[in-house]
């Protein structure tokens, strides 16, 4: 043996502490698990006062987490609304506006960092089940934005032939790939099902690693589509059936994750994309106190129900009034886990104080900015939640009507904010009055907010285009 050789005994030893030692380090990593549905309005959960259905699941969830009654996202549609989530941007930001269609050649560009690249920093398995809709070209597609393995719909699951001529398909794709080129109702029954069992394989299979799982429902979307298992179940008819099997597939996800005796270390996080699609009446969801809904920057089309679990970091059946948005989600997660936060600007902040209710915390935000249409900045809040500026814009409205039933939708009407409207979120929830004229600075204080919006993010309404922009992801391009 060679004077300076060590034995292979020494070697061996070695090998075994370093292996512990990223266990142990592997180990202190929190588990993330993002159950994201669509068009879900803020009172379809039994803890935000559903009527006609139960959700023991989501219940449960609450009893044993928290409860967060001010949660928003920053544009009440879908593509936005995910863009927000996964980023931690502004979709105004990223190139990223309403919702994309079914043949939209833009999407997610390939320099803007997911949560699934910023976990990947760590080590995670990451996994997604469900509706994508941030770009439908195949390397716009989820496995090339940071994503192990994908099950899903490229977009919205009314994106097919026979609600409009001009669909190519709707595809169910694996990974980057279609393995059935257009869905038909029998398949669509299906969907909450298969989504379920991805999610729950996927946690079994990671259960002695770091994981992030993405499961992005394609319910309650219209057209509703209920396997049998829960068709009639409900008082309140179709949408009261899909909101139980939604609320089943939350239960068998927490199942997987007690079963596995992950619960101590897994942060569960339930919300919803956007309000309810009023127009479709008897298949849409309820806002409860709030006005408007989907497509609108109302209360109705930005705050959506929101639970989050996680034993021994959120007291069990608490709730919080505290007004957080999607874009913190990142760069809470982030400081969580130690990633690295991408080199470009993002506009959310670590909310974790806030997230456990920790005594004195604040929102680290000096105001929130809602979009909608083409990047129209249609309103701005306060970080505290409590006054919120509507600034001149048309809105779509039912004006008090209701919807359609079946599956049918009837014609929305345009109302118009003509001058800048103020309600006080904590005494008006449901703001039905407009107190701008009493309380003057407060206007004032939020008008140069929204100025400096447009400056960084732009405004159509203006005609401005933001300083901080970047662009979106153009067929043809490849990631770096």
């Amino acid at each position: 043996m060679r004077a300076n050789a060590m034995p292979r005994s020494i070697f061996i030893l070695a090998a075994l502490l370093c292996s512990r030692a990223l266990a142990a380090t592997a180990a202190q990593l929190p588990n993330i698990v993002i159950i994201f549905t669509d068009d879900q309005g803020y009172a379809d959960v039994g803890v935000f006062g559903a009527k006609g259905f139960q959700t023991p699941n989501l219940d449960r969830m609450a009893g044993e987490g928290r409860k967060f009654t001010n949660f928003h996202v920053s544009q009440a549609v879908c593509s936005a609304s995910r863009a927000a989530l996964l980023t931690g941007c502004y979709s105004n930001r990223i190139g990223i506006h309403g919702a994309l269609g079914s043949t939209a050649p833009h999407g997610l560009a390939a320099a803007e960092m997911t949560l699934a690249e910023l976990l990947k920093q760590k080590g995670y398995a990451t996994g997604m089940a469900g509706k994508w809709h941030l770009g439908r070209a195949k390397q716009q597609l989820p496995v090339h934005h940071g994503f192990d393995e994908y099950l899903g719909l490229p977009y919205s699951n009314d994106m097919w032939p026979i609600n409009r001529a001009t669909h190519p398909g709707l595809p169910l794709i694996e990974r980057d790939e279609p393995i059935k080129e257009n869905l038909g109702p029998e398949d669509q029954e299906q969907l909450t099902t298969q989504y379920t069992e991805r999610a729950v394989a996927f946690i079994d299979k990671n259960k002695d690693r770091p994981f992030f799982f993405y499961l992005a429902h394609s319910m309650p979307h219209v057209p509703l589509h209920v396997s049998a298992k829960f068709k009639g179940k409900s008082e309140r008819g179709l949408y009261g059936d899909v909101i139980m099997e939604i609320d089943w597939s939350v239960g068998e996800v927490l199942r997987a994750i007690d079963r596995n005796g992950l619960s101590d270390n897994t942060l569960v996080i339930f919300t919803s994309d956007n309000g309810p699609w009023l127009n479709f009446g008897t298949h849409a969801g309820s806002t409860g106190p709030l006005r408007e809904g989907k497509g609108t920057a109302w209360e109705g089309g930005t705050r959506v129900p929101c639970i989050m679990r996680w034993p021994g970091k959120f007291a069990a059946g608490t709730t919080s009034d505290d007004m957080v948005m999607t874009i913190d989600l990142f760069p809470t997660i982030a400081a969580l886990t130690g990633a690295k936060l991408p080199e470009h600007k993002i506009d959310g902040l670590d909310v974790w104080p806030i997230l456990t209710g920790r005594k004195g915390a604040k929102n680290p935000h000096d105001g929130y900015a809602f979009y909608y249409q083409q990047n129209q900045l249609q309103a701005v809040a306060t970080g505290d939640g409590r006054w919120k500026l509507y600034l001149p814009h048309t809105y779509r409205s039912l004006a008090g009507g209701p919807g359609g039933t079946e599956g049918r939708s009837v014609p929305y009407g345009n109302r118009t904010v003509d001058q800048p409207q103020l309600y006080d979120l904590q005494a008006d929830l449901g703001e039905t009055s407009d107190i701008a004229a009493a309380h003057p600075e407060i206007v004032q204080r939020l008008l140069a907010f929204a100025d400096k919006t447009r400056d960084d993010l732009g405004d159509a309404l203006l005609k401005r285009t933001g300083r901080g922009v970047r662009p979106a992801d153009r067929v043809g391009a490849t990631k770096q």
